[in-house]
Order: C-alpha cells, then structure tokens, then sequence
C-alpha cells in the first residue's frame, strides 16, 4: 500500500462498531457476492414494503431491474415508519441560517409538513410521474418538497440555486417540466441571492412551466404573487389537510431526477428509482457511517448533489437518526462556522469535501481548537481525491487520532458511496479511498478489459450492476447513448482512473475523460467549451483541467479568436459569458488566448499540449503523488485516444 503510515479504528469504537474487523468485512464481502439475490434480500427486509418483491435481480447489466414487482415508498420509510417507535418526538432535522435563525423538525412535525406540501402539490395538479424541479438552497423547505414528491410518486429534480436562469431553463425544457418549487431569496456571505428574480426570466422564456409555488422569507406583508403562475407556499399549506396517504409505488418507479453532460456538452437526464436507491442508501448509510439511533450526522452539501440526497436526507431519515443541514459557507461571519455548529449541537460524523478541508486546514489549527469538538466520533470524505497531508489534517487535529475517516467515492450515476473503509474494519490509509462495498463487484482494467495486477493503474469498473444504480429515460435507453456500458465489455466505466493497491485497497486517481471535478461540483469541460464557442468572438475553444491547491482542479479555458483583439476586457467577458449561461460554478479559473489551436493529424485538438500549457509555472509534483499524476495522464491520454473526438 506504499510507504504512507495506516491507521486503525480505536479498540472503544470497534467495541460498538457494525464491522470490528478486516475478516468479518471480507467475510460479508464474499457472501455478498456470491449470492447477490439473498444478500440484498436480507437487507431489503428491514425496510417497509406494501408488497414484497418476486425477484430480487432480473437481467444483467444496464438491463438489471431490482426488487421486481416489489411495492414501497420512500417517504413512509423515512417518516411514517418512524411514527410508532420513540423516534416520533426525536429531532429528524435540525437546521440553522448563517444569519443564526435556527429551527428543528421532529420526525412527527417533518411528517405532517410533508403531508400537507403533498396535498399542495396535489391541489395544483401534480399526479404520479410528473416531474418537479426544486430550485432552493439548504432550507428545511427542500426536503420537504422532495420527500413530498416521493410521497406521491412525482419524480424530483433538485436544481443547483448558483446556476443560471438559462441553465434552468435549459433543464425544465429538456424534461418538458411544468411544476417548479422555489424561494424568493438564499443567504450567502450575507447577502441575499435573489432565486425568483432568475425564476420570473425562465417563465418569459418557458411555455412549459404551468404552476411555481414560492417559499417566501419575507414578512408575511409581503407574501404576495407577482405572476399569474406564482402560488405562496405559506398560502397554500394553510388550506389543506395535514394527513396524506403514501402511495404504494413499484421499484422501478422513478424517485428524483438529476442531470449530467454528454460528450458533446449536451445534458443527459438521469434517473434513481425507487426501491433499489432506498435499501442502497440505507444499508450505505448505516454501515459506511456505523450510524447508531443518538447519532446527529452533517454530511456538507448543496441540497442538489447526490450526496445530499443519500447522506443528508434519505439515508440518515431511513435509518431514524437526527440529519443537520446548514445554509451557509465555512468562513463566514468568522473562519470558525463550522467548529462553531459541531460544537454547538454536539454533531458526532462530519463529512466533507477536499476542496472545504483543504480551505479550512489553511486557516490554521486555532480556529479548530477554539471549540469543543469532542462530540465527532467519525469523519467523513466525500466528491475528490485528496492528499496524504490534508487527510493528515483532518484526522489529527479534527478527530483528534480518535475519529475514523471513512473517504468515500460516490458518482451521481452510483446513487451511493460504493467504495469506502467500513470504520472499525479496514485500516485508514491517508489518500486511499478504500474497498467495494458489499454486494458490489468493482475491477480496475486495462483498455482492453483486463485486470491489472497490484501496483498498476488502470480504469475503474462496476461489474454487472448495484441496486441505488442510475437508469434513463425510455427513449434514450439506445447504447449509442450510453458509452459507459458499451466501453468495457458490458460493465459500467466510472469515468476515474485508479491503482490497486494491497487488501482490495483502491486508490482513486481523477477523471479521463473531459469531466472536471472542482470544489465539489462536476462540470463537462464540452459544456463550456460550448457556451464559449457559441460567443460572436470565438474562433475555437477548448478546455481542460489542471490540478489546484484548494479547488484539487482549475478550469483552464483556451481561446482562438475571429478578426478580434484578445484583450483583459474581452477574456472577463468571455468568463462572465459562461457565468451567464451556466453559473459560477463553471466559471474559467483561467482563460488563455491563442493565435492557432494545436491540432492533431486528424485534425482534433492536441489536448495533451493544452494541458502542459495550462501547468506552466506550477510547482512540480515529487514522490508517489508525482508517480500517481504520471499513471493518470498517460491513462487519460490512452483513453481519450480511442473514446474521445
């Protein structure tokens, strides 16, 4: 496993831990596989269904179907199942502003508040397999909306609040969406982000939106419409019932949307459905974070990733425990938020992103000690790779040696974390993400489809399929549409490159293809490379990432130009251009303009000459990370030879 130090759960934690050790996870392991079928089985069957399942697995691949025939709910198992144990006064959500507005929802009054937004989504015309999109920030209203949705069968997409209007838009016309949920306004940094301001230039430009209903924080004075289409949702909430029934829903029926970038930078609609999503994430949830029933669990994200999704709702409601959500970043009002808010409601499992714990780590260990975090008895990692030395950070001076860190790799087409150490089994090897989880076969390959021998690098695989698995719609289920089926012999390509390491150990490497990871979002370089080419100035333009300090990856845009000067006025518009389209979050770090864009003999662009260019003037990498680096290039290249245009 190299020559970097590993470290061990602590004898008091293995005491309580679901998994103590190494033999009894490979135990678990084998089992798992061996027998697919009885293994989820077993796990299914802790949860609720309103008709069991006739088969557990049907077909192979991207053609697998789970827990056929089989009749359940999400929100009855996140909420009503809760209601006759002593769960029900038990807080469900504890929530807090950065303005230090503070509420808490106990699994009953989270129960009524979905029942009543459900029959609101009822009242204005929603019906089972509508879409919904979501357009808010880290409020408890959110959830509500989601677990709602779920309720009654509509399919959830929950939009990122930082992208655009025309990005917005963009994702309601690909889906032909006609019921949006909203906010009037998110807190950031102290300012107040205007959300229905972006929404009323989507209804000017959508015919498909029919009803948006808007949360509105302001005073209950000012709790009015400005569209015929707007609804309040205090208004609306006020006029129904608070009791509503969950609809028995089939496995395969589809629980929330989200979307990804195709190869071109076009946006493809992915799906989780229900059954197979819900005892994923529960079993994930329960293991990955050993979750015990006092257990308070902040998992750090915008409410439209995957890993809020499945750590900060579904998972910890599904398995009773008490979730924190926070609307705000680390730094602000003072660099110590976020020590401040584990102190303050004695939170026991934090996970983070790189990006926030390299950013933290820079602020110096003062802030961290200012505050008593003793109540953290697991950290968590989540979204990228990160280095030796951060994880050092984290596990020394936030869990103080005590805490397992459990750096786990999750995709929005997994569903679920489904490679991590179980804490209390695996050693913690500082950068090392871990093993398969059970029940999930994961190879690492040459291009050929080979497995590589321990040591080597090469690309990472899921075999066959996972139940929390990602589908599409019916119409765009053709292979030609879905490359990371066809690439690898059948099995679904991730995208990442890896090295096998000792034990079943996995070390994730970074993307090959043109996916940027940054500061936790994920990007398709294609999908901006298109909006800067769709600007009056632009000649050419490609993209490509290059390795950050605090971000782990740096967009680095470079442009050719039509008959234009490239000048500091003209590279900021180009940057606000995308910024305009699609959101900050896909913002150029770095935007360079070029005479001729180098070409290939086949005439596409030499990316492998922009990506040397992009590193100029950045320290050299030394040791393994340099060794690693090496591996990840020359698989990206190899890659992108024979997949890429």
């Amino acid at each position: 496993m190299g020559n970097e130090p590993t470290f061990k759960a602590s004898p008091e934690f293995k005491e309580d831990a679901h998994f103590s050790s190494f033999n009894q996870y490979k135990n678990v392991y084998e089992y798992s596989i061996a027998d697919k079928d009885r293994f989820w089985s077993g796990e299914a069957r802790e949860l609720y269904w309103f008709n069991l399942w006739k088969e557990v697995k049907q077909g192979k691949a991207f053609s697998s179907k789970w827990f056929v025939g089989g009749k359940t709910n999400i929100s009855y198992n996140c909420l009503d199942r809760h209601l006759l144990t002593e769960k029900r006064n038990k807080a469900a959500i504890i929530w807090e502003s950065e303005s230090g507005e503070s509420r808490i929802l106990t699994y009953q009054l989270l129960f009524t508040q979905v029942c009543k937004f459900a029959n609101v989504l009822k009242n204005i015309g929603v019906k089972k397999g509508d879409y919904v999109i979501i357009y808010m920030g880290v409020i408890p209203e959110a959830v509500i909306a989601m677990l709602a949705c779920s309720r009654i069968g509509a399919i959830h997409s929950v939009v990122y609040s930082d992208l655009s209007s025309n990005a917005l838009a963009e994702r309601i016309n690909s889906i032909s969406c006609k019921y949006l949920v909203t906010q009037d306004y998110i807190l950031r940094k102290g300012f107040q982000v205007n959300l229905k301001s972006k929404v009323q230039l989507v209804l000017e430009n959508s015919a498909t939106i029919e009803k948006v209903i808007v949360f509105n924080r302001s005073r209950e004075s000012e709790l009015k419409p400005i569209h015929e289409k707007e609804v309040i949702w205090q208004h609306e909430v006020s006029k129904v019932p608070d009791e509503c029934e969950a609809v028995p829903l089939l496995s395969q029926h589809p629980l929330f949307s989200m979307f990804t970038n195709g190869p071109k930078g076009d946006l493809i609609n992915i799906l989780h459905l229900t059954g197979g999503y819900m005892v994923q994430t529960y079993l994930t949830s329960k293991w990955i974070f050993d979750l015990k029933g006092n257990d308070i669990i902040w998992s750090v994200s915008d409410i439209s990733w995957i890993s809020a999704h499945s750590y900060s709702i579904y998972g910890p409601l599904l398995n009773g425990v008490t979730t924190f959500l926070y609307e705000g970043v680390p730094i602000y009002p003072e660099p110590d938020k976020y020590w401040q808010q584990v102190s303050k409601y004695r939170i026991n499992i934090l996970y983070l992103n790189p990006t926030t714990i390299r950013a933290l780590s820079k602020l110096g260990n003062e802030w961290v000690f200012k505050h008593d975090i003793s109540s953290l008895r697991l950290l968590g990692i989540k979204g990228e790779t990160i280095k030796p030395e951060t994880w050092l950070w984290y596990y020394e001076n936030v869990g103080k040696q005590k805490c397992p860190v459990v750096d786990t790799w999750i995709q929005t087409e997994t569903g679920t974390a489904i490679i991590s150490p179980l804490p209390g089994a695996s050693e913690l090897k500082p950068a090392s993400t871990g093993c398969p989880f059970p029940g999930v076969e994961i190879d690492i390959v040459n291009l050929n489809g080979n497995p590589v021998k321990e040591g080597e690098g090469g690309y990472l695989i899921i075999k066959d399929s996972w139940p929390s698995m990602f589908s599409v719609e019916k119409e765009e289920k053709a292979e030609a549409n879905l490359n990371c089926w066809k690439q690898f012999k059948g099995n679904y390509f991730t995208g990442d490159a890896a090295v096998r390491e000792r034990c079943g150990f996995i070390k994730i490497l970074g993307r090959v293809d043109d996916v940027i990871k940054a500061a936790g979002n994920r990007v398709g370089g294609s999908e901006i490379e298109k909006v800067i080419m769709s600007h009056a100035s632009v000649k050419d333009a490609a993209v490509v990432k290059r390795i950050d300090e605090i971000f782990e990856n740096a967009v680095v845009a470079f442009v050719t130009l039509n008959n234009t000067e490239g000048t500091p006025l003209l590279k900021e518009e180009l940057r606000n251009f995308v910024v305009e389209k699609i959101g900050s979050l896909a913002k150029p770090d770095e935007l360079i303009f070029l005479d001729d864009m180098p070409k290939l003999e086949d005439g596409k662009i030499d990316r492998s000459i922009l990506r040397e260019k992009a590193k100029e003037g950045l320290k050299e990498l030394s040791g393994e990370e340099a060794e690693h680096q090496k591996i990840l290039e020359t698989l990206r290249e190899n890659y992108q030879k024979i997949y890429l245009d």
